[in-house]
């Protein structure tokens, strides 16, 4: 680690003691906690916050409620290793809590993972667990499909006689990745060095439905842009009637290769990756249909093969129809076109446009489409009157109806209840700062009027199933993390899944009392629009006193950071809350859940319009009697490590340091889909790029800095913090810095995340804390 801290003449009241080693400053704030009523509460340590058993309670993912509604399943750790994952499920009837499949005892050794699976673990966020990781549910309920150590199994609900109730599927050296069950649950899909393959379960008859795919080719998976950026982990969908699957084929010829270092400890893999880099060419893509009985494909025209995006494929239930999301590359044109398979003559097939979505600026993916079943219609989401909404298209006509409306957006369709007239969705409502589920009649002529159906003030996430009539909820607050419980369709809670009381057995019991209430509140842009702001006070809290600031950022386009929800970052926020900070966050225009009018500010802005709103922040915290205005500090990952940079250096009165981990440096290296969308082409829009470009401010620096990367980033390449390191040298700037041999972009796993999170506290402690 370098320790090359610089100074400004606004540091001399603390610069003499920053002279002292980073172990002496330590001592010194040891012994004045020492020093404190030996009866003190008892507070966080970074060692505890990564350490099992996890201090948020029961660690549960991917919660599906069973097709015949009897079961919950998901996955859960260990209790001795929260990483390793296992498959259980909650009996409703019985009210019993079962583990079907222990992961370890089914595989005890994993081995490695395919670089192919490492990456896709890595853009699904999952690369910090082990086991069991996904899985699936046949479409009636009698087994649950998933993949386990390059493998693929199944569970048996009930085997019957001669059947074992965890069968192995694939038996290859082969590692078979995203397994798919066939709705009438006879055969297996699934993909194998870049084809697409099925087994049929009844006789273990292997198929092999395309062949073409190796070396650039590839038949039924993600693109990286897609997986990255859209949202989207697989490349093929099975028709409801099983006899057809959809599939992209993608060529990555045209996309330039990037030689990317992954240095280790104790090796140095050069990686020739091909990397969308904005402005340069994409992967050419088209959209096929092989039928599974004979292996005849064929192909959709969709006018083009490169320059443009195929973000999202779904059947219609009658599996003669399939629909597709086609999307231009400069992402200002969206449109959901039908496919007939029909349709009768050439070997391709033609398609028809159903909606057709346009903006200036940019026109976000959803997943908001539903085709009824009982009626040619549909429902579709737009934010065509500024606001995302739910609109029902006649899907001869393409009449339609806006079904939600008001200066608010709708987060996601959850379900259909067909039968009683009902459309379930999660919606901001009630403020940006929560989410919300909500229903409204799909027949309503009052878009404005919708029912609330969780009450609790914080976040709920919802999984529903598909004729809503159940739900699984998981709500979280600032003071309560997750619980999670199974809900009818009005909200009436049947049992609770994970309850995760606050009580005496809970693991965070003990950290209770040094917990710090966040308080919220709005301030005003330069425009007039309305920011919202978190704030977290320290611990021992006194008004007379003046505290330094850990200010946390996020700020891109795709995520908030002001919201009523126990998220990843709430244990370490307390933390730096009991040692003294004020903890301090505010969501800047160009960020989500706000309307087209929030966001477009950000259109070819990209490090400016944030920047400003930050600065917002920072006037109303010197304003506070007990901020201390000259110790402010900024902290930031991936967008937020951009914008720590770009705020640092281009608004140095405002901060006195920033860290800033796995950052953007110059958006010409980063990938097309996401940097276009905001920014369009470099060729086109050079001096956008120049504006937000932070190499060219990198000779402005005056304050302490510390960057952190990981040094087999494949997501935020580990060459946009080398190309700082090399300005700041150049031009003789002190800085500090920290390099994670082998890490990806979020430097994951309990040993890394322990060391990463203490080496940014210590750091604050150092720079803030004199």
């Amino acid at each position: 680690m370098l320790s090359l801290t610089q100074f400004r003449p606004k540091h001399l009241s603390y610069a003499l003691s920053l002279a002292f080693s980073a172990f002496a400053a330590s001592q010194m704030l040891a012994t004045a906690h020492a020093a404190q009523d030996s009866a003190a509460t008892e507070t966080l340590s970074i060692e505890r916050i990564f350490a099992s058993p996890a201090l948020s309670g029961p660690g549960i993912r991917a919660l599906k409620v069973s097709p015949a509604g009897d079961r919950v399943t998901f996955l859960r750790g260990k209790e001795d290793d929260q990483s390793q994952l296992d498959l259980w499920e909650y009996h409703i009837k019985d009210k019993a809590l079962r583990l079907l499949v222990d992961s370890k005892a089914l595989v005890p050794d994993a081995g490695e993972l395919s670089d192919e699976e490492k990456a896709r673990r890595e853009r699904q966020r999952i690369a910090q667990f082990n086991g069991i990781v996904e899985y699936r549910w046949s479409k009636d309920g009698n087994f649950l499909l998933f993949p386990l150590a390059g493998d693929i199994y199944l569970y048996r609900l009930n085997p019957k006689a001669g059947q074992d109730q965890v069968q192995r599927v694939t038996h290859t050296e082969a590692f078979e990745t995203d397994p798919q069950v066939a709705p009438d649950g006879q055969s297996v899909a699934y993909i194998r060095e870049q084809n697409i393959y099925f087994t049929d379960l009844n006789s273990g008859t292997e198929t092999q439905l395309t062949s073409d795919g190796k070396g650039t080719l590839r038949n039924g998976m993600a693109e990286f842009i897609a997986q990255e950026e859209m949202g989207r982990y697989t490349g093929y969908w099975w028709s409801p009637d099983s006899e057809h699957i959809a599939f992209l084929q993608v060529d990555q010829t045209p996309v330039p290769i990037t030689k990317r270092y992954e240095i280790e400890a104790n090796d140095i893999r050069i990686i020739e990756q091909r990397y969308p880099y904005a402005g340069a060419d994409n992967v050419h893509i088209k959209l096929g249909i092989v039928d599974t009985d004979n292996g005849d494909i064929r192909w959709v025209n969709s006018g083009q093969e490169q320059d443009i995006y195929l973000p999202r494929v779904k059947w219609l239930p009658d599996s003669q129809q399939l629909s597709y999301q086609w999307q231009s590359r400069d992402q200002q044109d969206l449109e959901l076109r039908l496919v007939n398979l029909n349709e009768s003559g050439t070997q391709a097939l033609n398609s028809r446009t159903l909606v057709k979505d346009e903006s200036d600026t940019w026109v976000a993916l959803h997943d908001d489409l539903y085709f009824f079943k009982d009626s040619p219609s549909f429902l579709w989401s737009s934010e065509r009157d500024g606001y995302r909404h739910l609109y029902r298209y006649d899907l001869n006509s393409g009449k339609a109806s806006q079904i939600t409306a008001g200066q608010w957006q709708v987060d996601a369709l959850k379900s259909v209840d067909e039968a009683n007239g009902w459309v379930y969705f999660t919606a901001t409502a009630d403020s940006p700062t929560e989410r919300h589920l909500y229903r409204q009649r799909l027949d309503s002529n009052k878009p404005e009027h919708i029912e609330k159906i969780t009450q609790a003030a914080g976040t709920h996430s919802v999984q529903m199933d598909p004729k809503g009539q159940v739900y699984i909820g998981t709500f979280s607050s600032r003071d309560q993390p997750p619980q999670t419980a199974l809900y009818t369709a009005n909200g009436e809670r049947l049992t609770w899944l994970v309850e995760n009381a606050l009580n005496q057995d809970h693991p965070y019991q003990s950290y209770l009392a040094a917990h710090q209430d966040t308080e919220f509140g709005t301030l005003k842009a330069e425009d007039g629009q309305t920011l919202y702001y978190r704030i977290t006070k320290p611990l021992g809290f006194d008004a007379s006193k003046q505290y330094p600031v850990y200010y946390y950022v996020y700020g891109g386009p795709t995520a908030q950071t002001v919201t009523n929800r126990w998220d990843r970052r709430i244990l370490f926020e307390q933390y730096m809350a009991q040692q003294g900070f004020i903890v301090f966050s505010l969501d800047n225009r160009g960020t989500p859940g706000r309307g087209v009018a929030f966001q477009a500010p950000a259109y070819h802005a990209l490090g400016t319009v944030e920047v400003a709103d930050q600065r917002s922040g920072v006037q109303y915290l010197r304003s506070l009697p007990y901020v201390d205005g000259d110790r402010i500090g900024m902290f930031g990952w991936s967008y937020g490590g951009y914008l720590t940079l770009m705020s640092v250096l281009k608004d140095p009165s405002s901060y006195a340091t920033g860290v800033s981990v796995a950052p953007v440096t110059d958006w010409r290296l980063y990938d097309t889909h996401y940097t276009e969308r905001y920014m369009g082409k470099p060729q086109d829009q050079q001096q956008a790029y120049d504006v937000g470009n932070v190499l060219n401010y990198a000779k402005d620096l005056e304050d302490p800095l510390m960057v952190i990367h990981g040094m087999a980033d494949d997501n935020v390449l580990f060459s946009h913090t080398t190309q700082l390191y090399r300005q700041f040298q150049d031009n003789n700037i002190l800085f500090e810095t920290m390099a994670y041999p082998g890490a990806k972009h979020g430097i994951s796993g309990q040993q890394a995340q322990t060391h990463v999170y203490r080496t940014i506290a210590e750091y604050f402690k150092r720079q803030l804390q004199p």
